[in-house]
């Protein structure tokens, strides 16, 4: 709805972008937009060729994507949350490639959904509820919300065992894991405007963790980003009544990605990986 941004992302002017819309409204004999100065609206004629123009560019784009040879071999592109793979996957990779030394894996993170045959991925690892339309996927990690802090702390202030036991803390609180989420509701939710707590807030979950293992506070972190430091015991829970999150890691592939040679490799060994990943404790 906006000429000038549609011409930045053609790579012309916007007025170049304006003359081709109006040679097309030409052609048509409809008005396909609304121009109210910088305004810009979409008719009913306009509003209902819309779908049908991006269901024919998307179908375009997958058939062109299919030919390219490139599909079928060299680097296998996955992308991911930028914290599960400085958590979770970075310390396992010496272990894929001793099990696979020719796989090439090219790993893209992003915070936003993307697209993967625009972003020229073969498959992602997302963190949701399984349902991303046009792309097959498989659960691979079950979540849960953990409180942990360092162990001084654990020291300092004792166990929780009551909801009251948390105003003894410093908290450290994660704006998509918030501490409203363990004290007020059995599953995760995604406002933590109401959080009656003060502390630290930070919107990466990674740094959440990061900051429990400094002694800055008691963090509520996802069970995925805090487990080995728990193993190593520059971490501990300080409950054993971990809180299962609605969202769960899940490896997705569109058609494009299939048939990787490399993909197969990827998911068995993740399976393998997660077979022996540690549960939280209390399950």
């Amino acid at each position: 709805m906006n000429f000038t941004r549609a011409g930045e992302a053609l790579g012309v002017t916007a007025g170049a972008a304006s003359l081709q819309i109006r040679a097309l409204e030409e052609y048509l004999s409809r008005a396909l937009f609304r121009r109210n100065g910088r305004v810009v609206a979409l008719t009913t004629e306009g509003a209902a060729l819309l779908p049908r123009v991006q269901h024919a560019l998307r179908e375009l784009e997958l058939a062109l994507d299919d030919t390219r040879g490139d599909r079928s071999g060299g680097p296998l592109r996955v992308s991911m949350l930028g914290s599960f793979l400085q958590s979770w996957l970075l310390p396992r990779l010496p272990r894929l490639h001793a099990r696979s030394p020719s796989l090439n894996l090219q790993v893209h993170t992003s915070d936003a959904t993307i697209d993967l045959v625009r972003e020229n991925q073969h498959a992602a690892i997302r963190f949701g509820t399984g349902n991303w339309p046009g792309l097959t996927g498989e659960k691979l990690i079950e979540e849960w919300l953990v409180p942990v802090c360092a162990p001084a702390l654990l020291k300092k202030h004792g166990p929780l065992r009551r909801r009251e036991d948390i105003a003894r803390y410093p908290l450290v609180h994660s704006t998509s894991e918030p501490w409203t989420a363990w004290l007020l509701s059995s599953e995760v939710v995604d406002d933590d405007t109401t959080s009656p707590f003060t502390g630290a807030r930070i919107d990466d979950s990674a740094a959440v963790v990061q900051l429990a293992v400094q002694g800055s506070g008691l963090a509520l972190a996802r069970w995925s980003l805090a487990a080995d430091d728990i193993a190593a015991g520059r971490l501990v829970c300080v409950s054993t009544q971990p809180l299962r999150n609605f969202r769960s890691y899940w490896l997705v592939h569109s058609k494009h990605g299939q048939h990787h040679p490399g993909l197969k490799t990827f998911r068995d060994w993740l399976v393998a990986e997660i077979a022996a990943f540690a549960r939280p404790p209390g399950l």
